[in-house]
């Protein structure tokens, strides 16, 4: 009886190892990002369905912060001006910054020509 209790101690104190060692594994692997209200930054839609839209962006915006609350909360603002300002507060992991008109897009022509 005493050997069985021993064992359900030792796997108890394993798992518990276990999970402290991954929780810290994958509290490294977190990227902090601080933003400042009025960058652009861009919003993950999670909800996104994998059939509906298949070459849909799970990326929408640009969107622009507000202002930058504790705790990673941040509240976004749509840039277009439209009467009724639209707000909203989202978690921060769900962001990241937009870097538009940085890209250089290369387009190649290619004329065929009957024989």
């Amino acid at each position: 009886m005493l050997e069985l209790e021993e064992m359900k101690m030792n796997a108890y104190e394993s798992s518990k190892i276990y999970k402290q060692k991954m929780k810290a594994y994958h509290d490294k692997k977190l990227q902090r990002q601080n933003f400042q209200p009025g960058q652009q930054i861009l919003l993950f839609n999670s909800r996104i369905r994998l059939f509906k839209g298949k070459l849909k962006s799970k990326w929408s915006g640009p969107f622009v912060i507000k202002e930058v609350r504790p705790h990673g909360a941040v509240e976004l603002v749509e840039p277009i001006a439209s009467t009724p300002e639209k707000r909203w507060i989202v978690n921060g992991q769900r962001l990241k910054i937009y870097n538009g008109g940085q890209l250089e897009r290369l387009t190649s022509v290619v004329y065929l020509n009957d024989p």
